[in-house]
């Protein structure tokens, strides 16, 4: 179907994305997948944090169904895998079982030069992942690479994205002093993570908040004689949760 690669090749394709609920029977789960398809093409490619079993079953599982939604279109299937590791599963990059066999292209970043990602600004975040002995040092050339792009909104994305790609293998203080946190605020990437993570944020505190009202109501009702079975019927903890706050109860008073 499509022949194996691991060299990083520029795609041209128009920016029409499928969506994966489009072609589903059932969900798919992936780290990340884009769907993008033009008039002879559609392209599938698939990001991976970590080595994953299930990887050439669910190439085969798109290739048939794109094939079902658009038989007359050729797929190309490339899974990018991120971080360095020395799973044999990274090295896969077939479908095998009786009588039918289905092949992928397969990208380990830590195997591609840097110089390839820096030709490109879309390719810049992935430069730090590629193959350098100094991550740190590509990531500096990555910043000044970043502060030559004209266009401030495409440099503010750019720099978003390298950022989030870096804290895969670099930390987080050492990020912030290469890449300008100025320059990324301003980034639609970046503020939609920064709103997601606020939103988090206030959902955990929430949380906590009513998981403490909850004890505090528990504990008035022990201290009350309630029945330790009543007070967990009424609050929804556990009993063994109960028994532990009337233990506590029972050495504050000792």
């Amino acid at each position: 179907m499509s022949s194996s690669s691991n060299c990083v090749k520029i795609i041209e394709i128009c920016d029409t994305e499928l969506s994966p609920s489009e072609l589903s029977l059932e969900p798919i789960r992936a780290d990340a997948l884009i769907l993008l398809e033009s008039t002879e093409l559609v392209l599938h490619l698939e990001f991976q944090t970590q080595p994953d079993a299930n990887i050439p079953f669910r190439m085969i599982d798109y290739r048939l169904r794109v094939y079902r939604r658009f038989p007359e279109k050729q797929m190309r299937q490339v899974v990018i895998y991120l971080k360095e590791t020395n799973s044999e599963l990274v090295q896969q990059n077939t479908f095998t079982i009786a009588g039918t066999r289905h092949e992928f292209e397969v990208i380990r970043l830590w195997e591609q030069p840097t110089e390839v990602f820096l030709r490109y600004p879309g390719l810049f975040p992935f430069a730090v992942l590629g193959e350098t002995d100094d991550r740190a040092r590509t990531l500096q050339q990555v910043a000044q690479e970043i502060i030559a792009i004209p266009d401030q909104r495409l440099q503010r994305n750019v720099a978003a994205a390298t950022a989030i790609l870096a804290g895969l293998v670099l930390e987080k203080g050492l990020i912030q002093r290469v890449l300008r946190r100025d320059i990324m605020r301003e980034s639609v990437i970046y503020q939609e993570i920064e709103a997601e993570a606020k939103a988090e944020g206030r959902a955990e505190g929430r949380a906590e908040g009513l998981q403490e009202g909850i004890r505090r109501v528990a504990i008035n009702l022990l201290k009350s004689q309630m029945p330790l079975a009543e007070v967990a019927k009424l609050t929804g903890l556990s009993v063994e949760d109960v028994q532990l706050l009337q233990t506590e109860i029972e050495g504050e008073s000792t």
